[in-house]
C-alpha cells in the first residue's frame, strides 16, 4: 500500500512527491505549489523545510547523487580485481534503470552552488570515488617521489574526467535512442559498451604519461636565430 502523507515526515513527502512532478513535467514543470498539491496540504506547508523551489530541487539532486555515489562504490568492490570496470559498468548500468535521476544530475543546471554546499559535496564524492581508483592505480606502477605525487595526482585527474565524458556520452545517447536511427551493422549497438570499456582500458594502459604533460620546450622556427 502506497505511503501517504500521514505516513511520512512532510520533508521527506515533499521530496518523493516533486519526484513525481518532474517525471510528470519535467524539472522546468517544478513548483512548491504543485507539491502542495500532489500531497493535499497547503501551499504554504512545503515552505516549512524548502525556502524555494531551488531549495527543493537541490535535495533532489543531493538525494540522487548519494544513491549514485553508493552504487558506484558497491560496484567497485564487487569487482575486487578490476575496479574501474565495475564502476564503469555501473555507471551505465544506472543510467539505464534510473533516466530521470540521471537526467537530474548531469542534464540539468545546479541552483546557485553556495548556497547549498551539501549538494557540491556529494556530487563531488562520485568523482573522487574515480580519481582514488586511479590515482591508487598509478602509483602502484611508479615508486614516486612527492613531487611525482602531483603528477600522478594531475593524471588521475584527466584520467577521470576522459572516462567520465566517455561514459557519459555513450550513456547520453542510449538515452536518447540515436543509436536506432544510425542505422548500424547488425551486433554493433550490443557491443557499444563492452567496446567502450575496453577502449578506455587500453587509453588508460597506453595513453600518455604524466611526464608528456609538461610544458614542451621551445623549437626554433626556421627565421629564428
Amino acid at each position: 500500500m502506497a505511503k501517504t502523507i500521514h505516513d511520512l515526515n512532510l520533508k521527506e513527502a515533499c521530496i518523493q512527491a516533486a519526484r513525481e512532478v518532474i517525471a510528470e513535467k519535467g524539472v522546468e514543470g517544478l513548483s512548491l505549489r504543485d507539491v502542495a498539491r500532489k500531497l493535499g496540504v497547503s501551499h504554504q506547508a512545503p515552505y516549512r523545510h524548502y525556502p524555494s523551489r531551488d531549495h527543493l530541487l537541490a535535495a533532489i539532486m543531493q538525494r540522487c547523487f548519494e544513491d549514485f555515489a553508493a552504487f558506484l562504490d558497491q560496484a567497485s568492490k564487487a569487482h575486487p580485481s578490476d575496479a574501474l570496470l565495475g564502476m564503469g559498468q555501473a555507471y551505465m548500468r544506472y543510467a539505464a534503470d534510473h533516466p530521470l535521476e540521471y537526467r537530474l544530475m548531469f542534464g540539468t543546471p545546479w541552483p546557485e552552488p553556495a548556497a547549498h554546499p551539501e549538494l557540491v559535496r556529494h556530487a563531488v564524492h562520485a568523482f573522487d570515488l574515480l580519481r582514488h581508483h586511479l590515482q591508487q592505480q598509478l602509483q602502484q606502477r611508479a615508486s614516486a617521489t612527492q613531487s611525482d605525487m602531483l603528477a600522478l595526482l594531475a593524471q588521475a585527474e584527466l584520467q577521470a574526467l576522459f572516462i567520465w565524458s566517455a561514459l557519459h556520452g555513450m550513456a547520453s545517447i542510449e538515452q536518447a535512442h540515436v543509436m536506432q536511427h544510425l542505422v548500424l551493422s547488425p551486433g554493433v549497438p550490443a557491443q557499444a559498451e563492452r567496446y567502450l570499456m575496453g577502449m578506455v582500458h587500453t587509453a588508460l594502459t597506453h595513453g600518455p604519461t604524466p611526464a608528456s604533460h609538461a610544458s614542451p620546450t621551445h623549437t626554433k622556427a626556421p627565421h629564428e636565430g
